[in-house]
Order: C-alpha cells, then structure tokens, then sequence
C-alpha cells in the first residue's frame, strides 16, 4: 500500500475534485451516502470501502484508479505501450535512442511510484549502457533495478543480477563475474525454481567469462544446456509485434485492461528476443570447440554466425571477442591478410578502459601474423602492447603465455638477456594463483 492510498491523501483528493466540479458534499454524496459521511471521508477519519470509491469516483467523472491512488486511469497502460516501444528500439540495435526512452520512463514510473515499471526501465538503462560500452553507467543501474526488485522472486531478479555480472566481465573482472552468475545458477537449480528463461539467460552469459579464464569444460557445458533451453523461449519477434498492435487497437476501443495484458506479453517476448541475441554465445563455442578439434571450416561458419548476430545488435565489446576467435581460424587456414584486416577493425572499436583482454587477443595474434611473415619488428611492437594490456587486468594465464612468445623472438633476434627477462616474468605468473581455480560447479536443471 503506498501513500496514495492513505485515508487523509484520498480524502484531500477527494475534496479537491468535489471543489473543483463546483459540487456540495450532499451532492456528491447522493443517492446512497450522507453529506457528514462524505465530510468524515474528506476528513481522512474514515477509510472509504471500494464500493463507497467508485460511487464517489463516478459521481466526480473520474476513474476508480484516479480516485484511489491518483493516477490517470490509463497511465500503467500507457507506460507499458512505451516500454516495449524502447525494447524494440533496444533489441534493433539503437541503444542510445532506446536510453533516452527508458530514462523518461523512469522518471514518470519513479513519479507515479510504478514499481514494475522502474524495475524495467533500469534494467533498460543498464542493458543499453551495456550495449554503448559505458560499463560504470550499466553496473550502477543494474544495481538499481536489484534494489527495486529486492522483495521479487530470484527468477525476477535474474536479468538485473546477470546485468550487473556481465558489466564486471566487460570490464576484466572476471571471477567475481563467474562468482555472481554461477552462485544465482545453484540458488536457481537447487532451489527448484527452474525458470527457463533465467537459465538459458544464465548459461548464456557466463560462457565467456569461462572461457576466458580457461575454463573451457564448463563452457562446453553451459552452452550445451543453453541450446538445451534455448527451444522453450521460441521465436518472439513476430508475436510480440501482433501483442503490441493488438494492444493499440484495444486501448482505442476503451478495452484497457485487454491491453495492458496484450502488452504484459510483447514486453516478455521483446526480453526474450534480447536473450535469444544471447545464443550467440553458444555458436562462438561451437566455433572454439570445433577449432581446437581441427574442423576449422565448420568453426569458421559457426563464429562468422556469432558474428553477425552480435554485429547486428551493435554490441561491440561482445562481439570483438568473437572477431579475435574468428581471426584465429582464418590464420591457421591460411587467410592471414583476412585475418589481419578483422583484428585492425576490432582494435578500432576497443581501447584500455573498455575491452582491454580483447585487444591484448588482438595485439597478440597479430604479432604472431608478423612473426610468420618474419616481420619481427611489428610482432615485438604488438606483443609489448598485449603485455601491458594484461598486466593492467591482472590476467595471469594469458600473460604468462605472451611471455613466453615475446622471450622466444627476443631469443631467436639474438637478444638472450632481454628474453630471459621476459621468461622470468612469465613464470611469475604462471607460479601465481591460477585464474582458472574454480570451486565446484553449479547444480543444473532437469532437463
């Protein structure tokens, strides 16, 4: 119960619009209440039924609603028809349109205390902000939409808590990334709350975390159980475009209840259109695992699909991941130059603060392209920009492997001090805490 329908508010609401309209309390109170019922009411001493409500509320020619908590009777509707206008516009690519849509949405459903709504347009505001890189902007609303759904279930709150996982991921935080989203899969799968669209939206996402860290069983695993998953979410975009023009014509034809329900089913559809943009995850798997198996045809099909399902959502720091994987496989097949080319782009797009263990992938495959070009001037340059890339993110086994490729130029140029340098620091790291020690794995669904 918020403030709005407190006794004393309702009572001043009433007795301004009775003010208003021109209308006595006798009038107002007439056929079925006395005027000193209706002064009692304005008094806030009394706390009106639903039935003495919606008499008042027709008698002063306003909506039940209105009357009751002092919102405009279509005004949830409304909102709800504008936030799966800037899901749309979200999951078609235009993040920063979608941002300016959500932002005002927050601002009349925080004015107007819609918590629902409040909760969907910060996870709007993070998932966009994900979508621009501005990873500090995304965490802080997804750790809004959390607060705001504190009191929902653990299915309710997974979007925002794998939100808040994924920007620690895109900013190189990887085990608390791995931490959040493994830890939200075993209170889901051993508390027996198999939702399917928090799972494959779970699975989904820590695959690259997973992957990055070298753990790469539990990646295989995750996307076997996403695709396994996948199926029960179907094909929404087509649906939810019918739920939102079914929705416009009820809301012309005063059937605002229908609506609302019609566009409670578009806005559930356009979310699990963004999760199903998530499966893109699961091919560039597919592509690793068939790449480390020799079938680099097929794995060069399986990334180039990844590829274009993240490109097509314009989502840059996903999908350079993707481009480092792809650019591997086009070398070992012999297309270096391809390779190159698409390494340059996505270096193009990332730089240190956003995206820096992708362009270190970068710099470092492309170092080993100018290497076997014995071009070893721009190999060095590419793989000391790697190495300072992952010091500052802290990547210990990624690091402790470019040393040994940097102290095996410098030792075959000739430069044996310099390479035992660089072979000393690698084993530091390697001698460090690994980062792909992981506890035991999460409790899965039954499937």
């Amino acid at each position: 119960m918020t403030d709005r329908d407190e006794p004393e508010v309702i009572g001043r609401r009433v007795q301004q619009l009775r003010a208003a309209r021109g209308l006595t309390q006798k009038q107002l109170a007439e056929p079925a209440y006395t005027p000193a019922y209706i002064s009692t009411l304005e008094a806030g001493r009394v706390r009106a039924s639903d039935e003495a409500l919606r008499h008042i509320a027709e008698r002063l020619g306003v909506a039940y609603e209105e009357l009751a908590t002092g919102r405009p009777a279509r005004l949830a509707t409304d909102l709800r028809l504008r936030l799966t206008e800037a899901q749309r516009t979200l999951a078609g690519g235009e993040a920063e349109q979608a941002a300016e849509l959500y932002a005002a949405l927050l601002a009349e459903a925080e004015r107007h205390d819609l918590v629902d709504v409040q909760a969907a347009a910060q996870l709007g505001l993070g998932e966009s902000a994900l979508d621009t890189g501005e990873l500090t902007d995304a965490r802080r609303h997804f750790e809004r939409a959390e607060k705001t759904l504190a009191d929902a279930p653990l299915p309710a709150r997974v979007p925002a808590l794998r939100g808040r996982a994924v920007s620690h991921y895109l900013a190189g935080e990887l085990r608390y990334a791995v931490y959040l989203l493994e830890s939200t899969l075993d209170e889901l799968n051993r508390g027996g709350l198999h939702d399917p669209d928090a799972l494959l939206l779970l699975y989904a996402s820590i695959i690259g975390p997973y992957m990055d860290m070298g753990a790469h069983a539990r990646a295989a695993q995750a996307a076997e159980l996403a695709l396994a998953l996948a199926p029960q979410s179907g094909d929404p975009a087509l649906v939810a475009r019918m739920h939102r023009s079914v929705a416009r014509t009820l809301l012309a034809e005063g059937r605002i209840a229908e609506a609302d329900a019609s566009l409670a089913k578009a806005s559930e559809l356009y979310r699990t259109l963004q999760i199903r943009t998530e499966l893109a995850n699961c091919h560039w798997m597919r592509g690793y695992v068939c790449a480390q198996n020799g079938e680099l045809e097929r794995a060069e099909a399986e990334l180039r699909q990844a590829l274009e399902m993240l490109t097509a959502k314009r989502a840059a720091l996903y999908s350079s991941q993707v481009a480092v994987e792809l650019a591997d496989v086009l070398h070992r097949r012999g297309k270096s130059e391809q390779a190159a080319a698409l390494l340059h782009d996505t270096l193009n797009d990332l730089n240190s603060e956003r995206g820096a263990l992708h362009s270190a992938a970068a710099h470092r495959l492309l170092g080993i392209i100018a290497e076997d070009a014995r071009d070893t001037e721009t190999a060095e340059e590419h793989y000391v920009r790697a190495l300072s890339l992952l010091e500052r993110a802290g990547a210990a086994g990624d690091l402790a492997d470019l040393c040994r490729l940097l102290g095996d130029l410098l030792r075959r140029t000739g430069r044996v001090e310099a390479a035992l340098d660089a072979y000393r620091t690698g084993l530091g790291h390697r001698t460090a805490p690994g980062t792909t020690t992981l506890g035991p794995a999460p409790a899965q669904p039954p499937l």
